[in-house]
């Protein structure tokens, strides 16, 4: 099979991706519920990494709840996808970097971080989506971040993932639209 036909079909059978990007609407939730506590920033920081640590087992019930296949083992791509996902955890070492130099700030790193790894998923899943919000979310991460307090970051945060999951299930119909010509 092609490169490009191999891409499709990743697309197509993950529904590029849907299942984790669907998780990440209650993750942020929970982010935001987490710095609405009157804690320490330090403890909402570390609560935030707790919130996000359920991703991928969210996002399994999630793919069984929608009809994607997880695993996706008849294509090699799908192991190109868990890498671009665990490639992630690396960046996110800056993330806690900041979470002890400037600990106000990590929240806005932890979401910059999130919206550029996106950017690889663009390429696999064919997804102007995707290329779109990894550009928008860490520029509109550092600006919000940079003005407003760490809630109010993680409740836009909720807004553009909605507005993501709604476009990118547009994606997902399109490709059954172009699948049935």
């Amino acid at each position: 099979m092609e490169l490009d036909a191999l891409r499709k079909d990743c697309a197509r059978k993950q529904k590029k991706g849907l299942p984790f990007i669907l998780t990440s609407v209650p993750i942020w939730t929970g982010i935001l519920c987490v710095h609405l506590t009157g804690l320490p920033i330090v403890t909402q920081n570390l609560l935030t990494f707790c919130c996000a640590a359920p991703l991928v087992p969210i996002a399994f019930l999630v793919s069984k709840l929608i009809g994607v296949d997880f695993q996706g083992k008849d294509n090699p791509l799908t192991k190109l996808g868990l890498i671009f996902t665990v490639n992630q955890i690396v960046y996110l070492l800056i993330a806690m970097w900041v979470y002890n130099a400037m600990p106000e700030k990590m929240l806005m790193v932890f979401a910059m971080i999130f919206g550029a790894h996106l950017m690889p998923y663009s390429w696999l899943y064919l997804s102007k989506s995707y290329f779109a919000f990894s550009i928008v979310v860490p520029l509109l991460s550092l600006i919000v971040g940079l003005m407003f307090p760490p809630f109010v970051l993680a409740a836009v945060m909720i807004g553009v993932e909605i507005l993501f999951c709604i476009l990118l299930c547009l994606e997902v119909r399109s490709l059954k639209h172009d699948n049935a010509k």
